[in-house]
């Protein structure tokens, strides 16, 4: 696997990824993360990616060419995420491609968050996610060497915010 800076020209790649998400979150009854519907066929989903690839940096990994995995990092979190009080790298997207699950694309990608992070001299790298009843992203993100901080929510939404110092 190959991971690449990536720009502009990579939003069809993860929307794509979105789709593919949407769908199997559905098809194991997922319908609170995200929605029913394609990200692909929300206008206000496009315009949300647009706006997150604008202020931060995208990583997209690649196996035989094909995009499978996308990161994009930013030195500030979503609006609805409180600043750090320090200087951070936050994860603002990670998605991956269930078509190659087990070969540990999130890792690498969350490696490389790291990466970034030392690169810039930050020692903390933070992420949120959806905090479902069975927490099973939460666990993920633990299982990557995330541990819990704060929690929040957004309208019915439940989130957890994740930090990783390093």
């Amino acid at each position: 696997m190959r991971i690449r800076p990536g720009d502009g020209s990579d939003l069809d790649s993860i929307m794509a990824l979105g789709d593919e998400a949407v769908a199997w979150m559905v098809s194991r009854g997922n319908t609170e993360q995200w929605g029913t519907l394609p990200w692909s066929a929300n206008p206000a989903r496009l315009e949300r990616m647009r706006g997150i690839l604008a202020e931060g940096d995208l990583w997209v990994a690649e196996l035989d060419g094909e995009p499978v995995g996308v990161l994009i990092v930013s030195d500030k979190p979503d609006p609805h995420i409180p600043p750090a009080g320090e200087p951070e790298v936050y994860v603002r997207l990670l998605l991956t491609s269930r078509r190659h699950a087990g070969k540990k694309i999130g890792s690498q990608l969350l490696d490389k968050a790291v990466s970034v992070a030392r690169e810039r001299g930050v020692s903390l790298v933070r992420v949120d996610c959806y905090r479902g009843e069975d927490g099973e992203l939460v666990g993920y993100y633990e299982r990557n060497g995330y541990v819990k901080s704060e929690t929040f929510m957004v309208k019915e939404w439940p989130g957890q915010v994740l930090t990783r110092r390093i």
